[in-house]
């Protein structure tokens, strides 16, 4: 997967915005305002931070070399997964999926109704 279409697959999500409010390289996907995807957009391998389960972090950690701890994040919820062919393209959608519907099931009862 490449940025373009991790892009692409996150904008599909409902009520998902794309921001830069960390300088021009860092993109940064939101739900209802809430951070569920952040990735530099030059960096090399491709990379990108998402929020995960604690424990599923380090299961996801400890079987694949390419999920680390949430490089400049809360280690303990976030991981950096870098997109270098190790997971697949459905076990990186997979993470983004996860990350989204972790950032859902965290927001007020209110703004649960738009979904």
């Amino acid at each position: 997967m490449h940025i373009e279409a991790l892009r692409e697959y996150c904008l599909l999500k409902k009520n998902v915005t794309e921001e830069f409010p960390f300088g021009d390289s860092t993109l940064v996907f939101k739900v209802k305002g809430k951070i569920f995807l952040i990735t530099g957009i030059d960096r090399s391998p491709f990379q990108f931070n998402v929020k995960c389960d604690p424990d599923k972090a380090i299961e996801l950690r400890e079987e694949f070399d390419c999920v680390k701890p949430g490089y400049h994040m809360n280690k303990k919820h976030w991981n950096t997964i870098i997109a270098d062919g190790c997971l697949s393209d459905r076990l990186l959608k997979e993470q983004v999926d996860n990350s989204y519907e972790l950032i859902v099931a965290s927001l007020p009862a209110k703004e649960k109704k738009d979904f």
